[in-house]
């Protein structure tokens, strides 16, 4: 709860006459999520809880879901319970074509609250508008490279970098909440924005930058090799995906394959049911299944592709015969 408590500390600086409320709660936790709901009655929705470091979620599956995707879940059917105006999902450029369980956990959260915009609006209970922002890494963040080569920096090095290719796009703090805010404020329903993250940046390039500018160049690098579920660099579309321009030249629309509501809500509820199996294998097989395109790099779960192709290949072979 940390961050909390130093947030509040902040508002209460900066804004004394501003009204806020900090809440600590587990957004997993459906009763807790509902007794929140019913009491504060949110009219806008920012859904930016989730659990992003890679190589975490390799190594605790069952928790990027139940967080990750469960949470969503909860989360955006209490904003259609509760009349919400919008709701605003912050999604990654790692659940395009995604190589990790935190990126295809994602993309599973993106297929869900896209699916039931589209639902609400066939049914007629339209009530809430659902509306997902995906973009890239953000300088400063908690957990992003900056601070993390700062710190190696400071403490005399080195700097570990983990590929000498490896590239990915960036935006400044106040840039990503700007572009989110406008991309909330100009959908209607069920869209997917993407945000033009200008030019990749090689990580390599960032690290000896950063050491030249510290005034202390004997600082070595050092390069530890890609983690698990780690790529060399993100997407923001996936190759069968177009783009629509908006009003906003920094913002545009992805057009995606559309999912039906109810069975992508059964996918999802047998994917949570495994998932407190605790049988990671069996948990990420399910997301595979979920999401095609979802192929694990640098990681033990490239035995489950191998696995799914094989089971292609059988029944391609059986239906041939």
């Amino acid at each position: 709860e940390t961050p909390l408590h130093n947030m509040r500390l902040e508002l209460q600086e900066r804004w004394r006459d501003l009204r806020t409320e900090i809440i600590v709660a587990d957004i997993s936790n459906a009763p807790r999520m509902e007794k929140v709901f019913a009491r504060t009655r949110p009219q806008y929705i920012f859904h930016a809880a989730a659990y992003k470091h890679v190589p975490m979620m390799e190594d605790n599956v069952s928790e990027s879901v139940q967080t990750n995707i469960l949470g969503a879940k909860i989360v955006a059917d209490l904003a259609v319970k509760y009349n919400a105006r919008k709701f605003v999902m912050v999604s990654t450029d790692k659940a395009v074509n995604p190589s990790n369980v935190m990126g295809c956990s994602k993309r599973i959260c993106e297929i869900y609250v896209q699916s039931l915009a589209k639902h609400l609006e066939k049914t007629g209970l339209h009530t809430t508008q659902f509306i997902t922002t995906r973009f890239g890494n953000v300088l400063g963040s908690n957990g992003s490279v900056i601070p993390l080569f700062r710190d190696q920096i400071r403490n005399g090095g080195p700097v570990t970098v983990t590929h000498p290719e490896i590239i990915r796009y960036f935006m400044t703090i106040p840039e990503a909440c700007q572009l989110v805010l406008e991309a909330g404020a100009m959908g209607h329903n069920g869209e997917i924005y993407i945000f033009d993250m200008g030019k990749p940046v090689k990580i390599l390039d960032l690290a000896k930058r950063m050491i030249r500018l510290s005034g202390t160049p004997n600082v070595k690098i050092e390069f530890t090799g890609l983690r698990h579920g780690e790529k060399l660099y993100e997407e923001l579309l996936n190759l069968k995906e177009l783009t629509k321009p908006t009003h906003h030249e920094k913002i545009m629309i992805a057009e995606v394959r559309e999912y039906e509501y109810a069975e992508v809500s059964r996918q999802i509820d047998n994917l949570i049911k495994v998932s407190y199996d605790y049988d990671d294998m069996r948990t990420v097989k399910k997301m595979k299944e979920m999401v095609p395109e979802f192929q694990s790099i640098n990681s033990p779960f490239e035995a489950v592709d191998r696995l799914l192709e094989k089971i292609t290949n059988g029944a391609e072979i059986a239906r041939k015969s």
